[in-house]
């Protein structure tokens, strides 16, 4: 076992892959000498040369669209898109394109390109650095979404989404870059499948379901409640799409409540889509209603009162009490 960052992780997940893959290579704004904005591909340009770490042009069409004639020539290209909100330069090559050039060619052809992008909220930053675009991409057909909670995922889900031959997103959550915890370098363990969601914490009185970035808050909910007297399971999706259902449902015919809390605003979001499919395959089982907790239906804040749209603590504690009730 070894103790990293996130972003740590993730550099030594990029650095095996290269490694590994003569075909692979990085692309994005400023991930060359820099090293990117939060350093995760740091060093990599010394190790692989500029050739296999490009530096392009500030043009998020243009890299998501030469990845795409590079994946077609049997390159492994991953793409690091500086910021969130960057990305809808490049939402037409990647939506009407990449995700539909396997279906449009009867199978014959494969895009394993993999598109890395930082998102939410929680770091000060100033307009169009702090938003949750998840649920935009995983409307679209074609698309493989992940998203890690911890260095041990960062590390393995990197690779595994080079390895696939689908597309994938891989949702970084920027504010837990540098959340430190323990990477086995030597096997995945469970983390084998990365479209498998995890139990971080059996429960049986009510069932809390995150990813990303809202992972460690839903654990320390859990052990809030916990002083209260109630036991609360907490499932890390990781996976976005496709999302593990099967994981969720067995948990809620366990628990019987089921609160799922995203940092992408409510309304729209992943988890109108989880609460649906479980109240359709547990609706017996359900004791309450499925409970969303999530972000204002609202442009992202200023970073003065983004803590106040955060979903924190307190907001998950209040949907359990909510849930609890019934």
């Amino acid at each position: 076992m070894t103790t990293m960052t996130i972003a740590k992780a993730i550099n030594e997940g990029l650095r095996a892959t290269l490694a590994a893959n003569p075909k692979s290579l990085l692309m994005g704004e400023d991930i060359g000498p820099l090293g990117g904005v939060y350093r995760v591909t740091e060093g990599l340009i010394g190790e692989f040369g500029p050739d296999r770490v490009v530096d392009t042009p500030l043009a998020e069409s243009g890299i998501i669209g030469t990845a795409i004639g590079l994946a077609l020539r049997g390159y492994s290209p991953v793409c690091e898109i500086q910021f969130d909100g960057f990305v809808f330069p490049g939402f037409n090559q990647i939506t009407t394109q990449l995700a539909k050039m396997h279906a449009r060619s009867h199978g014959n052809l494969t895009v394993p390109v993999v598109i890395r992008i930082p998102y939410g909220g929680g770091i000060g930053s100033v307009e169009h650095h702090s938003e949750s675009p998840e649920a935009l991409f995983a409307h679209t057909a074609g698309l493989r979404i992940i998203t890690p909670s911890n260095p041990h995922d960062a590390y393995w889900m990197i690779q595994q989404a080079v390895e696939c031959q689908d597309p994938v997103i891989v949702f970084e959550p920027k504010r837990r870059y540098w959340l430190k915890g323990e990477v086995d370098t030597a096997a995945p363990g469970p983390s084998g499948d990365p479209f498998k969601a995890h139990i971080l914490r059996e429960g049986t009185d009510a069932t809390i379901v995150a990813y990303g970035p809202l992972v460690p808050v839903a654990l320390a909910a859990a052990n809030a409640a916990r002083e209260d007297g109630h036991s609360v399971e907490v499932i890390d999706l990781r996976s976005i799409s496709p999302l593990d259902f099967d994981t969720v449902t067995a948990s809620v015919e366990k628990t019987g409540r089921l609160i799922v809390a995203h940092e992408a605003p409510t309304f729209g979001g992943i988890g109108g889509e989880i609460a649906a499919r479980i109240s359709e395959r547990a609706f017996h089982s359900l004791e309450a209603p499925v409970i969303r907790v999530g972000g204002f239906h609202m442009p992202y804040p200023v970073a003065k009162v983004e803590e106040d749209y955060l979903p924190d603590i307190d907001r998950i504690l209040e949907a359990l009490d909510r849930a609890l009730s019934y």
